[in-house]
């Protein structure tokens, strides 16, 4: 395929973010995606244009990006939310800077914002959209939505709640149009039903954004940003995996396709980490019998994520094979040999160098003949591919100098990020 046939739907890749990020466990499962079609919904109720429809929707599917921890999340499902800002400052700092998103991340921005009789307009002086507040109402309506029964059951409370809240939380005008739209039962039986996010595809399809090669390399650095950002552990990571594929996949010989499709890959190798808890990634002892396989499971989830995407074939399969091993050892397939493809290999190689070679704030990397070692260790046990370790080991320090350069770049970027912040 060239590199100019390539198309895909943003709407496509929002969403699997979006649902790798709610597998984090079964009391968040599909909230973002259940935002985005309840604010949809409200948005044709309230008349409001197309297109800010599908911004309030994509910011819907994105709203809790920020929430980086389990128990972040599990607090946000608690209707009188004490502590939002952070997640939601995070959220936008986030997206801002990828052009498709220059109006989807101010939403997220201030979607925590009460009403206050009016003052809720604005926020640290800056002006609060009305797709905020269209976002705080079908937040907390969502959260108000039972998970082990029909949706329908929880209207009549529904109704109440923000009824006794308007004005003062919600916007009167958004919460006369939601009482409207809770008396149209399919609006709940879709959200049950589980084919919100169905119908929301449907309905955004004519109007959903096609990204092209360079583009879908911008919004997987984006992904990168927010996979790695979500620990100081794993802050520069993906970022250095990536500098090393890139550089692997040009001294190999992969075509100029092929080695944007490395970099995409190495980007999103790690994607399914957004499904684990950070108590767990951050934790400085030993995973526990318990743990270890929540870890592991990230790969799996990665992959679950990735294969919907027709076009992501290739991409899904360099990406998510990472710590398959050529002598069947690896993990979550159990592949072997030649049911490893060459591009997940050199992906393997990148991912073990960057790991043992990158400073991790509880110990520093391993030196060069050390790095070195383990590599050709692994190679002669039949783990990693002989020929490209080699090929890494013939120019390790020009690969180790890219590595770090890179991952000195993201450093900077994830320090300005937490600063931001605080």
């Amino acid at each position: 395929m060239d590199a100019h046939e390539f198309e895909v739907s943003l709407l496509d890749l929002v969403a699997t973010l979006s649902k790798t990020m709610d597998m984090m466990s079964a009391a968040v499962a599909d909230h973002q995606m259940t935002v985005a079609y309840l604010a949809f919904r409200l948005c044709q109720e309230l008349d409001l244009p197309t297109e800010e429809r599908r911004d309030i929707a994509v910011a819907g599917a994105l709203h809790d990006i920020g929430a980086f921890s389990l128990n972040d999340r599990l607090d946000l499902l608690e209707f009188e939310d004490d502590k939002p800002g952070e997640h939601s400052m995070a959220g936008y700092l986030l997206l801002k800077d990828f052009g498709p998103f220059e109006k989807v991340a101010p939403l997220i921005k201030y979607h925590h914002v009460p009403w206050e009789h009016g003052t809720g307009g604005e926020k640290d002086g800056e002006p609060v959209a009305r797709g905020n507040h269209v976002l705080h109402l079908m937040d907390r309506v969502a959260v108000l939505i039972p998970k082990d029964k029909c949706a329908l059951t929880a209207v009549p409370r529904i109704c109440e709640t923000i009824t006794e809240r308007s004005g003062e939380v919600f916007v009167p005008e958004f919460v006369e149009a939601a009482l409207h739209l809770a008396k149209k039962d399919y609006v709940w039986l879709e959200v049950s039903s589980g084919t919100a996010e169905h119908v929301l595809r449907k309905e955004l399809a004519e109007h959903t954004q096609k990204l092209d090669m360079d583009g879908l390399l911008a919004f997987s650095r984006l992904i990168c940003k927010v996979i790695d950002f979500k620990s100081v552990f794993t802050a520069t990571h993906s970022r250095g995996v990536a500098a090393t594929a890139l550089q692997l996949a040009q001294v190999l010989g992969f075509s100029e396709v092929d080695c944007r499709k490395m970099e995409v890959a190495a980007y999103l190798h790690d994607l399914g980490k957004l499904a684990v808890p950070l108590e767990i990634l951050e934790k400085p002892a030993k995973l526990t019998d318990e743990e270890w396989p929540i870890m592991r499971s990230h790969v799996f989830y990665s992959y679950q994520a990735l294969e919907a995407i027709e076009t992501f074939s290739t991409i899904t399969l360099w990406s998510t094979l990472h710590h398959e091993r050529l002598n069947g050892t690896g993990y979550p397939f159990g592949y072997r040999g030649e049911g490893i493809p060459v591009g997940a290999r050199v992906m393997a190689v990148a991912d073990v160098f960057t790991g043992i070679t990158e400073d991790r704030p509880y110990r520093e990397g391993m030196a060069g003949e050390q790095a070195q070692s383990v590599l050709e260790d692994m190679a002669a046990r039949g783990e990693l591919d002989g020929e490209i370790v080699q090929t890494l080991l013939d120019h390790f320090e020009e690969f180790d100098e890219v590595r770090a350069q890179a991952q000195e770049i993201a450093a900077g970027e994830y320090r300005e990020f937490r600063a931001a912040l605080s």
